[in-house]
């Protein structure tokens, strides 16, 4: 013997969830705003001798991830990025994390920019 469920109102949660999967494939804009408030940061705490490493910070956004990348290749002149930033022992570099001290100090900020969208997207999820 099995048992039967009915669920009034599938139909609308159904449409309502599937349109919930798309608010979060629009997170391109909510990232962006994440990652320049990190990338502002960055810019405040970021080692500078001649800048040139500080003029690298950038950012990239899709609709998955915002980043913050910082250097460039040989050719323009600042390979040296990710030895400032992770510590290079062997050459007597030392470990200056800003990206990822950047981050940490406006967690709070941003995060609460992905909460805001959460909930925003839930408060139109009918039936749950």
């Amino acid at each position: 013997m099995g048992v039967q469920i009915q669920v009034k109102g599938a139909t609308e949660l159904q449409r309502t969830l599937r349109q919930a999967g798309a608010d979060l494939d629009e997170l391109k804009p909510v990232n962006e705003k994440a990652v320049n408030i990190v990338l502002a940061r960055a810019r405040q705490i970021a080692p500078v001798r001649s800048g040139a490493l500080r003029e690298t910070l950038r950012i990239g956004v899709t609709k998955r991830a915002g980043v913050v990348r910082a250097g460039n290749n040989r050719k323009t002149g600042v390979p040296y990025a990710g030895p400032i930033h992770w510590g290079w022992p062997k050459r007597g570099i030392d470990a200056n994390p800003f990206m990822t001290d950047a981050a940490h100090d406006t967690e709070p900020q941003w995060s609460q920019l992905y909460e805001r969208h959460v909930e925003r997207m839930l408060d139109r999820v009918k039936g749950t």
